[in-house]
């Protein structure tokens, strides 16, 4: 890459604007999950309808993301940390999108489940949200303040989600040959509860990009001892 300061300068604006992107692109995606459980617990019709609406923009985000890392590399060919900065940055546009996508699911369920009387068991959904967006919470965290250590922690507390997943599932699953005529409300907080469960991995995605961001290690070539050394 020229190394004139003009050329460094325009370079360096453009990374800030790509990892501004992001950051908003993460706020967005957390905020329609967010919603889409509040409608689900709340048999809030409008609200759902307004995290399906809602999911083009970070769509958009993704898309203004990947132009802008496809121009960054092709422009100024960066080197070291700052290609590790452009193909992370990509990668978690990706795993965004995809939480994003599971926010709209679960919103289109829940205005499926409220249109039948209302399930007491629903609450079991809760906790799996807590942890699911603290794991999110995390993740993005590990992205804008470069911890990669809060980032390979992540893979491992995803393991008390996956338990929680099976749990409630299973739970779901029995009221579905128990209860007669609710089996559809039963399958859709299954398919919840999956999404949910998706969205823990996602977010692991996201740790791990940071920790291959901040120290150029791939954690899915890793064992359990060398995450824990991160």
């Amino acid at each position: 890459m020229n190394s004139s300061p003009h050329i460094i300068k325009d370079f360096d604006l453009a990374l800030a604007e790509l990892k501004s992107d992001v950051l908003s692109m993460a706020a967005h995606t957390r905020h329609n999950l967010e919603r889409a459980i509040r409608a689900l617990m709340e048999r809030d019709l409008e609200l759902a309808n307004s995290v399906i609406a809602d999911d083009d923009e970070v769509d958009e985000f993704e898309r203004t993301i990947d132009k802008a890392g496809m121009e960054l590399l092709v422009k100024y060919q960066p080197m070291a940390s700052d290609l590790r900065f452009v193909v992370s940055s990509m990668k978690i546009s990706m795993n965004l999108e995809r939480i994003s996508d599971h926010a709209t699911n679960i919103a289109k369920r829940a205005r499926k489940i409220m249109a039948a009387q209302e399930l007491a068991d629903i609450t079991l959904i809760e906790p799996l949200y807590t942890l699911a967006d603290t794991l999110l919470r995390d993740a993005i965290s590990s992205f804008s303040d470069g911890n990669a250590t809060l980032g390979a922690s992540l893979h491992a507390r995803d393991k008390e989600l996956d338990r929680m997943h099976k749990q409630t599932t299973a739970h779901y699953g029995e009221r579905i040959e128990a209860t007669d005529g609710r089996s559809q409300e039963y399958l859709h907080l299954i398919f919840i509860v999956r999404s949910l469960e998706r969205v823990g991995d996602l977010s692991s995605n996201i740790g791990e990009d940071s920790v291959y961001l901040k120290r150029a290690k791939d954690l899915r070539h890793t064992s359990k001892s060398e995450r824990r050394d991160i």
